[in-house]
């Protein structure tokens, strides 16, 4: 049985590699159940998640990750997890892969995945909200896998995002964090979000025709990283629609407050890789992807690390 740490998995992800297979995996025949979320200690804050997934004739998959949001304040990753593939003709273990390096990789992949169908064509400017241990990840798909000619970076610490900056340097793209955020939104063709945010960040008021809105970090009912009104004036779709309707708190809290319904999701990753739902419609509408993590991207990228193909 295999055991490949970080930099294993990091040098079999490919970034494009890892968009076309999360685009098959989308249109496959994959079961996985509702992720399971348990609480660790009193707070309620610290959580363990159980993500499985599997397809007839192909794998299994699991992965466990833990959620800390008190390691941000320590500039210590808030997110950790490991990944056990097996086989799914026999139940034979195959590997047990770094979780996290494997998270970091596919939650990017997706995104990039929703803006082949959401973002307009010649979007070439990218914000980065949120400038933790996913913002790299995130940045180096776009510019990898989209015309992306500048990139913008905010975070509540203008020294984090100066970091995440510094680390694209020579990479032929002009990135430099800023601490306006509106006007960081306003600028942008394509707006990313990946924080552990409470309280909505990017403001509706604040968007303009054409934009892609691009939600990661909200995977619970009490965060949120965007209002009301950037929904109400956006066309939404989701990576799974029970998944994101369980989790994510732009959707549940919009939909509490009378603002949109469950009918204002427009599609999920599965029905727009199958088209069965048309993607962006014009150059000026608005668009929103709203990401809450899928067990199908993990086991998609767990078999693309071992160079399985799915049947």
């Amino acid at each position: 049985m295999l055991n490949l740490d970080g930099g294993e998995v990091a040098a079999r992800l490919g970034r494009v590699a890892l968009i076309d297979a999360l685009e098959r995996a989308f249109r496959a025949d994959i079961h996985a159940p509702a992720r399971q979320h348990y609480a660790v200690g009193d707070s309620g804050k610290n959580l363990l998640l159980t993500m499985p997934a599997w397809q007839a004739g192909g794998c299994i998959g699991v992965k466990l990750v833990t959620v800390f949001p008190g390691n941000s304040a320590q500039g210590r990753s808030a997110v950790h997890a490991m990944y056990a593939l097996l086989d799914a003709a026999d139940g034979r273990p195959l590997a047990v892969l770094d979780g996290t390096e494997l998270t970091r990789r596919r939650t990017a992949a997706a995104s990039a995945l929703a803006a082949r169908y959401l973002a307009r064509p010649d979007a070439s400017r990218l914000l980065m909200v949120g400038s933790g241990s996913l913002a790299p990840h995130i940045i180096d798909t776009y510019i990898t896998a989209r015309p992306i000619a500048a990139v913008r970076v905010w975070g509540r610490h203008l020294e984090r995002a100066q970091a995440v900056a510094r680390g694209f340097a020579g990479r032929g793209v002009d990135i430099e964090a800023v601490d306006d955020l509106e006007a960081a939104v306003r600028w942008a063709d394509i707006i990313s979000c990946a924080t552990l945010s409470t309280r909505p960040l990017v403001q509706g008021a604040w968007l303009r025709s054409g934009q892609h809105l691009d939600l990661i970090g909200a995977f619970t009912p009490e965060m949120r990283e965007a209002d009301d009104a950037a929904l109400v004036r956006a066309r939404i779709y989701v990576d799974t629609v029970e998944g994101a309707l369980a989790e994510s708190g732009e959707l549940v809290q919009a939909i509490a407050g009378g603002h949109i319904t469950a009918e204002s999701l427009c599609g999920d990753l599965a029905t727009l890789a199958r088209g069965l739902v048309p993607g962006r419609r014009s150059p000026e509408e608005i668009t929103l992807f709203k990401s809450v993590g899928s067990a199908i991207e993990d086991l998609a990228a767990a078999q693309l690390v071992l160079g399985r193909t799915p049947p």
